[in-house]
């Protein structure tokens, strides 16, 4: 695959390695991408997923919301694939850094990865709106309807929905990481969503390397662009090997 043999170079001579990824990173454990053909934008139900997954909706129409967080947002039994390896490997050679994700699934911690910055939060985490009680993900799975806190308040996911501002400090740390990288991968993300895309714009290296099977908005700002599947090129580049899942 064209552009392998540079990364691993980079990877090489590189101790401040910086990942950013998206829905394709976990699109190889089975986890649906937002936006491809057969993606959960692509799906019909009796509201678009954008208008379901609104802090106006999660606010106005509750059972509906958690009926369809339940059924397309939490895949239980999907395990870390090549690229999630091979990045908590590099991270354990003391090459990379952090990872920064759109992410909510927590595959990069459950493949060993430990500086991970979630931007979109996790379904791992759910908390009550009313005491702040926190809850892990069986009290969205072992409940119907609205799930409710002993105390009487809403447990609500520790997810970012539409009209919601993300995190300042985890934003925070991803831009200092991102502005002080030496190389900097980007890969699986269609670079659209903001402000998630816009920390690209703090990189001021002169290795930034994209990896994905399609075309992106920022592919002539790249110093290196590898098409493929993301699990695919990490897996090459970092030895991990397809039976390791």
């Amino acid at each position: 695959m064209e552009g392998i043999e540079l990364l691993k170079k980079w990877i090489d001579e590189s101790d401040n390695i910086v990942f950013f990824g998206g829905a394709g990173v976990s699109t190889e454990s089975g986890i649906p991408d937002f936006r491809s053909v057969d993606g959960l934008y692509n799906q019909q139900y009796d509201y678009p997923p954008e208008t379901i997954l609104s802090h106006t909706f999660y606010m106005r129409k509750p059972e509906e919301f958690y009926r369809f967080y339940r059924n397309k947002m939490i895949a239980k039994d999907v395990k870390p694939n090549r690229a999630h390896l091979a990045l908590a490997k590099l991270e354990a050679e003391g090459k990379l850094r952090a990872v920064i994700t759109q992410n909510i699934d927590g595959l990069h911690q459950a493949a060993g990865s430990r500086e991970v910055l979630e931007l979109h939060g996790s379904v791992l985490r759910n908390y009550c709106t009313r005491c702040g009680r926190f809850y892990g993900l069986d009290a969205i799975t072992g409940s119907e309807g609205v799930p409710v806190c002993s105390c009487g308040g809403t447990i609500k996911p520790d997810v970012v929905l539409y009209e919601e501002g993300l995190d300042q400090e985890t934003l925070q740390k991803s831009v200092d990481y991102i502005s002080r990288a030496d190389v900097l991968i980007i890969g699986g993300t269609s670079l659209t969503v903001y402000p998630a895309a816009g920390l690209i714009d703090y990189y001021r290296g002169r290795k930034l390397v994209l990896i994905n099977k399609d075309v992106t908005p920022l592919d002539k700002r790249a110093d290196l662009v590898i098409t493929g599947k993301i699990g695919e090129v990490l897996g090459e580049v970092c030895g991990i090997n397809q039976e390791e899942k």
